[in-house]
């Protein structure tokens, strides 16, 4: 089963969260794909990556690039996997089809939308009552996380 962790924005937008997520996962080792809702939503992520700070270089591709392969992040609107991540991460209410390939599931939503946190909501039953292990984390004052539950 997949573990699956809900972060909550609560505090800042996605393009300044989603960096430091994915700092902690190519620091782990490891490689992800982030799944957003519109290749005009990618190309926007694109372009926070290459510029959230001056001092820090994440490596990301996406299909508009090419080279899926050779990129330790990719950002995709399919299900595609052409990195062999083993962490997804889901944005705009990004669909989780192909979870079963990944260890780890990142589902990011912004706690300001109603429709984004009732879409939480119900996908965090639905992958509980599927069996996977979920963790709920909420964004601090300072843009860390704390966790707030588990299941």
């Amino acid at each position: 089963m997949t573990e699956i962790g809900f972060y909550h924005l609560t505090r800042s937008p996605l393009e300044r969260a989603l960096p430091k997520l994915l700092e902690k996962v190519l620091a782990a080792g490891l490689r992800a794909v982030v799944r957003v809702g519109s290749e005009e939503r990618a190309g926007f992520l694109n372009t926070a990556l290459w510029t959230y700070d001056p001092a820090s270089f994440l490596p990301h591709g996406t299909a508009a690039e090419g080279s899926g392969a050779r990129q330790p992040i990719w950002l995709s609107v399919g299900e595609d996997n052409p990195n062999a991540a083993t962490v997804l991460v889901l944005t705009d209410g990004a669909g989780a089809g192909g979870l079963g390939g990944y260890d780890r599931c990142l589902e990011m939503f912004d706690g300001r939308d109603p429709e984004a946190v009732a879409r939480a909501r119900a996908r965090w039953k639905a992958y509980r009552d599927a069996g996977h292990s979920l963790t709920y984390w909420q964004q601090t004052g300072d843009g860390g996380w704390e966790q707030k539950a588990s299941a």
